[in-house]
């Protein structure tokens, strides 16, 4: 996906020339560094790359706004309590040159992101990611803002029945209205607040050659709460063969792991109505993740 494609109809288009003007104006020690598009770009932040060693990351529409200043306030104390490197930021860019928000400076993360169907150590994988969300979970939650995704299912009723009834045609809406009428009725999670990532996805999560994890990024919807939603990589990335050993890991009961089930099932069915025009990458792994939560059905 290019950087400067215009994802979200309500938000600016975000380019290598707009990063340079706003890195000459606020930034001159970097003018002369290059830059040039990351590879892969997420649907809610632009990426590019400043030089060989640096990154910009620009929201794309006013809610990601949000969450970028809450990476900007809470990951430099999250990474020394964190296993794996997270893109704490380096500088804070203001609004200007006619961009509405504030942007980031961090330090280059290398890594790939996973190819679902394509892991090359998925067990393995399985561990390293139920590591990180430990470590996480572990973490102090004092004064810590509260995650988006700290929410009951219940919540989200509306907006994935609305969904259901968007996709008739392309998925079986019967069983799928079935699955979330059953996982509406599963307990809310009782237990203490906890840190969570809220946003375990295959692009924000970058594997070494070998297929181990190697970095997690996009902290945007971070927080404290309910942790069940950092259960969603079990069916958006991991194959069925590797579940278990997560969910082993991370110490999910039945009722947690179905949650998490869920979660992931109305997360995706939301986000393929809204980015199947303008996000292919995004779209095809919802769409992996109905298939997956259909065929894994035990809610």
């Amino acid at each position: 996906m290019c950087a400067a494609t215009r994802i979200h109809p309500d938000g600016p288009v975000v380019d290598a020339a707009l990063v340079r003007r706003l890195i000459a104006a606020q930034f001159p020690q970097w003018e002369r560094l290059p830059v040039t598009p990351a590879a892969t770009s997420g649907a809610d932040n632009a990426m590019f790359r400043l030089g060989p060693e640096l990154a910009v990351r620009l929201p794309r529409v006013e809610w990601a706004a949000g969450g970028l200043r809450r990476e900007q306030q809470w990951l430099s104390r999250l990474a020394p309590r964190l296993p794996l490197p997270v893109p704490a930021p380096l500088a804070v860019g203001r609004p200007a040159a006619g961009y509405p928000w504030e942007w980031s400076v961090l330090h280059w993360l290398d890594g790939a992101n996973p190819v679902v169907h394509a892991l090359a150590a998925p067990q393995a994988l399985a561990r390293d990611l139920a590591g990180f969300v430990n470590a996480l979970r572990a973490v102090d939650p004092a004064d810590a803002p509260v995650s988006q995704r700290s929410v009951p299912l219940a919540s989200r009723d509306g907006a994935t029945r609305a969904a259901i009834a968007q996709l008739s045609g392309s998925i079986d809406t019967e069983a799928a209205t079935a699955l979330w009428d059953k996982a509406l009725r599963l307990p809310d999670y009782a237990g203490p607040p906890v840190w969570l990532h809220g946003d375990l996805t295959p692009g924000n999560l970058l594997l070494t050659g070998a297929g181990r994890l190697a970095a997690v990024i996009d902290f945007a919807l971070m927080g404290v709460g309910d942790p069940t939603a950092d259960l969603i990589a079990a069916w958006n990335l991991l194959p069925a063969t590797a579940r278990p050993a997560f969910r082993a890991a991370l110490h999910a009961d039945e009722a947690m792991w179905a949650r998490g089930r869920a979660w992931a099932f109305s997360l995706a069915l939301v986000t393929i109505p809204y980015y199947r025009h303008t996000d292919q990458a995004l779209t095809a792994n919802a769409r992996h993740v109905v298939r997956e939560v259909l065929a894994d059905r035990g809610v």
